[in-house]
């Protein structure tokens, strides 16, 4: 039915976004000693998405980012000690436990059995290569990919690599933006993982989405049975 099944890593095989939520709850505490609001926090996507072209993605881009905006709404009276508050709640999140969601290893094991398995995950080399080690989860797959970012372009490189035909690909992920709609572009399939968080940079209406390829479910628990079903639309 398909040569390769892929799948995200962040909010896909393990938590992730909870850790950034958390991240701007502590932010908000420190802004709040200088009379700043929740409203303040706002901004922070907007910093972020500034910057993915000079940072990247990933925990450094976010903290840097909220170095950058805190300075900027205090007037450049930011503290040194507040700083250092948030170099250290980087050191936090880039060393936090991987927490795999329910039913993953098992549904790859499983997959892994018919299928080559392949990660495609964006963000920092380091910190992801350290979260797959620490997940339990690397000997499923036959390949890691760890990419700045995921554009039609970045996975048609990899198909390309692999030589791998897009209407024999499946990509599985939580994100409309990054992991779906490049893949249906270049004529590949996709599961859309619906009910894991995702970074609200990530969304995209549903409506822009072509229906043949694509199929959405709540979660990881429910991916083994709806391959039955994508193999009817392919007929």
């Amino acid at each position: 039915m398909f040569d390769w099944i892929a799948f995200d890593a962040d909010d896909t095989l393990w938590k992730n976004e909870e850790t950034y939520l958390q991240g701007r709850e502590q932010f908000l505490q420190i802004l709040a000693a200088y009379g700043l609001g929740e409203s303040d926090l706002e901004q922070v996507d907007v910093f972020e998405v500034e910057n993915l072209q000079y940072y990247g993605y990933g925990v450094m881009s976010f903290v840097l980012s909220m170095i950058e905006m805190a300075i900027h709404l205090t007037g450049e009276s930011f503290h040194p000690k507040d700083i250092q508050k948030l170099l250290d709640l980087a050191k936090e999140m880039l060393s936090a436990e991987v927490e795999v969601f329910e039913g993953v290893p098992l549904l790859l094991e499983r997959l892994s059995e018919n299928y080559p398995l392949m990660l495609i995950t964006k963000g920092d080399l380091f910190h992801q290569q350290r979260k797959l080690r620490s997940s339990g989860l690397t000997d499923f797959f036959g390949t890691v990919e760890v990419v700045s970012d995921k554009s039609p372009d970045v996975y048609r490189q990899i198909m390309d690599r692999y030589r791998i035909d897009p209407d024999r690909f499946l990509m599985i992920g939580n994100s409309l933006r990054s992991d779906i709609i490049p893949v249906l572009k270049l004529g590949g399939w996709t599961i859309f993982l619906s009910g894991h968080l995702s970074w609200s940079h990530e969304e995209n209406p549903l409506d822009q989405i072509p229906q043949d390829r694509f199929l959405e479910v709540k979660n990881i628990n429910q991916v083994l049975s709806s391959l039955d079903r994508l193999g009817k639309q392919r007929g």
